[in-house]
């Protein structure tokens, strides 16, 4: 599967192994297979524990889903990520070595970027996509001027995105939406509330499929 196939990625951010397949059999019950683990950069164990996550997902779902993993912040977390099964590379910032790392190691890259100079720069060191953060306080008009120079790069809404904003977001020239506690609701996941977050996915795809 090629990254650009997909309108949105659950960003599951703290969901501990125990609760994982769990959160993503629901967002498949719910139309969503991108999703994205990212690490954390709390501790050497945090990070430990997050490539294992990773893993699991991937020994657990293999192709079934699209998996990616979030916050890689070096080349060599991109490479630790591909080995725990990650199949994209989402960072929060450009970092030309990360970038292409991931696509010598054969993975989608999805850096993160605000301004033109970045964008256009992540674009050039090989990003399949480029994520706009925080896409949800930018506002739909940020991309809409983006655009006008740079709509031969394809984008990806990340941060701040919510089901009232999703839409606007995607008509207003975004590729994609990634959605993290909106979807994967940590009060849901503690309750054991699966079927909330099935239900969230479906209405989080329902706009994506219809927008355009």
């Amino acid at each position: 599967m090629n990254i650009l196939d997909n309108r949105i990625i659950a960003i599951l951010r703290d969901v501990d192994a125990e609760n994982i397949a769990d959160v993503i059999n629901a967002l498949m019950d719910g139309g969503i297979k991108a999703i994205e683990i990212p690490l954390s950069h709390n501790s050497p164990a945090a990070k430990a524990a997050s490539l294992r996550t990773i893993q699991k997902s991937h020994e657990i779902f293999g192709d079934q889903i699209f998996l990616g993993a979030g916050t890689i912040l070096s080349p060599e977390e991109a490479e630790s990520a591909a080995d725990a099964g990650a199949k994209y590379i989402i960072s929060p910032n450009m970092d030309p070595e990360t970038i292409k790392k991931t696509k010598a190691l054969g993975l989608f890259s999805m850096p993160g970027a605000m301004t033109p100079s970045e964008i256009a720069d992540a674009y050039k060191n090989g990003a399949d996509i480029v994520k706009i953060f925080p896409a949800g306080n930018l506002g739909a008009d940020y991309i809409k001027a983006i655009k006008g120079p740079l709509g031969f790069i394809p984008f990806a809404a990340v941060g701040g995105v919510n089901l009232e904003n999703a839409g606007k977001l995607l008509q207003a020239g975004y590729h994609m939406i990634a959605v993290g506690g909106n979807l994967a609701d940590k009060k849901a996941i503690q309750d054991g509330d699966f079927r909330k977050i099935s239900s969230l996915a479906r209405a989080y795809k329902e706009i994506a499929d219809t927008a355009i």
